[in-house]
């Protein structure tokens, strides 16, 4: 299932969620090269999360292939910033593409009852509890890890607790049948949330994906949100997608 968008009132600008997009969209061009061959390798071995490189398991001079005639030599010297620029980067168009539209689709409602300040410490904590989560089943990983889709993980985890009956309008491909679909979200997100846990259990680290930061980010996501919630902000957009919904019976 691929969302195309929701049927959820926003009551505010969703500056936090543009701001987000822009940073990684300006690091996909300005540092991976828009995902050029040499740029993109430099960028995961400096800047990539390596969970054996930052815990010293895995040995300097260790060479781990990204590509033909590319490689990533392990230094010994892991940084820790690498839990936060890792999450502003991405492996390739797809990937960027994929990760910034789920976040476009559900951001901006979470934003709407958190406020600005509050949703992008939300999104960073989120980042930094899925890289944990991929650093604890994987602490001798010699992979980079790149990509929004822990923190992003932790959007969809509050966005299923916030607004588990908002309709979620989503593609759905069925062999060579394609359709749409409005779920819950609860369903669309709980379905996501569930492929992530199956697929980490089932990865034995050929796939290349990191599920469980994926999980990982979503529980925090569950979670963080009971603390940053602005309780007049969340009353607010309730009160307005009761207006929009007794507006559009008006109509009918």
């Amino acid at each position: 299932m691929f969302p195309l968008h929701d049927d959820n009132v926003r009551l505010h600008a969703p500056v936090g969620t543009w701001l987000i997009i822009a940073l990684n969209v300006l690091v996909w061009a300005l540092l991976q090269g828009f995902g050029s061959e040499q740029a993109l390798a430099r960028s995961l071995c400096l800047h990539g999360l390596i969970p054996g490189d930052l815990l010293g398991q895995v040995t300097a001079g260790t060479q781990i292939p990204l590509g033909p005639n590319l490689a990533c030599v392990i230094d010994g010297n892991g940084s820790w910033f690498s839990l936060f620029s890792s999450m502003f980067m991405h492996g390739g168009w797809f990937h960027i593409i994929g990760n910034m539209w789920f976040l476009w689709v559900f951001g901006d409602n979470v934003e709407d009852v958190m406020g600005t300040a509050r949703y992008l410490v939300f999104y960073l904590l989120s980042g930094l509890a899925a890289a944990g989560a991929q650093i604890l089943t994987e602490p001798g990983s010699a992979v980079p890890m790149v990509g929004a889709s822990g923190a992003i993980g932790g959007v969809l985890g509050a966005y299923a607790r916030l607004y588990p009956r908002a309709h979620v309008h989503t593609l759905i491909f069925l062999g060579f049948y394609v359709t749409t679909v409005a779920v819950p979200a609860v369903f669309m997100l709980g379905y996501w949330f569930l492929i992530q846990l199956a697929s980490g259990l089932a990865d034995d680290g050929g796939a290349g994906v990191a599920f469980w930061a994926h999980a990982g980010g979503f529980g925090a996501g569950l979670l963080l949100s009971l603390l940053l919630v602005g309780p007049q902000r969340l009353a607010e957009h309730r009160d307005g997608q009761q207006r929009q919904l007794s507006s559009r019976h008006r109509w009918l």
